[in-house]
């Protein structure tokens, strides 16, 4: 079975536009990639709006690439799409809403800097994290060139501290990878996360 969770970020590449990052509302399976129905979506265009491209599809089982429509709102598989999901994952995500505090290391014209960072992490695995920033007043806000990170998330067994360096940075989101964990932390975030895809 393959899922699209709710919350995802999808990622669709249109001929002679920038890519178009949209968020999934609600969890869609199937029991293959042909059969997924539309996925609704978060879309900032007008009715009657149509779009075509390369979509990038985050899964539960991994991460693939298919041609896609986007039209009122919702996002349709179309044509050909692969047999199989082209980029596996190493180990099982948990969605959740994890508070995050922490320090974000920045590399930009001004040289290398330190900078508060507050947030939720919005699905962890073994091997790392989806981190949406917001500053005070509730806003999305990320510092621009994210080198790496140091987390202190709360986690429902109590606090995981970890070392964090960017795999990708949009918007608001930043995906990592864990360069360290504290070790305390490492045998229950196994436990949490399970040995399996989810």
């Amino acid at each position: 079975m393959i899922t699209v969770p709710a919350g995802s970020s999808l990622t669709l590449r249109c001929p002679g536009t920038q890519p178009i990052v949209i968020v999934s509302l609600a969890d869609v399976s199937a029991p293959f990639l042909n059969d997924l129905p539309p996925i609704p979506v978060l879309s900032l265009d007008g009715p009657g709006v149509r779009r075509l491209g390369v979509l990038e599809l985050v899964t539960s089982a991994g991460v693939t690439w298919v041609e896609a429509e986007l039209r009122n709102d919702q996002l349709t598989v179309i044509g050909d799409a692969p047999t199989d999901v082209v980029q596996r994952r190493a180990s099982a995500r948990r969605p959740g809403t994890y508070p995050a505090v922490g320090t974000a290391q920045i590399e930009n014209v001004d040289g290398r800097q330190l900078v508060p960072l507050t947030g939720r992490v919005e699905d962890i695995s073994t091997s790392g994290l989806l981190l949406r920033a917001t500053t005070d007043d509730n806003l999305p806000s990320l510092p621009y060139g994210i080198e790496r990170t140091l987390l202190h998330v709360t986690m429902p067994w109590g606090e995981l501290t970890a070392a964090v360096t960017t795999v990708d940075q949009r918007a608001d989101l930043l995906r990592g990878t864990f360069e360290w964990i504290d070790p305390n932390a490492s045998d229950e975030l196994f436990r949490f996360c399970g040995n399996r895809l989810s």
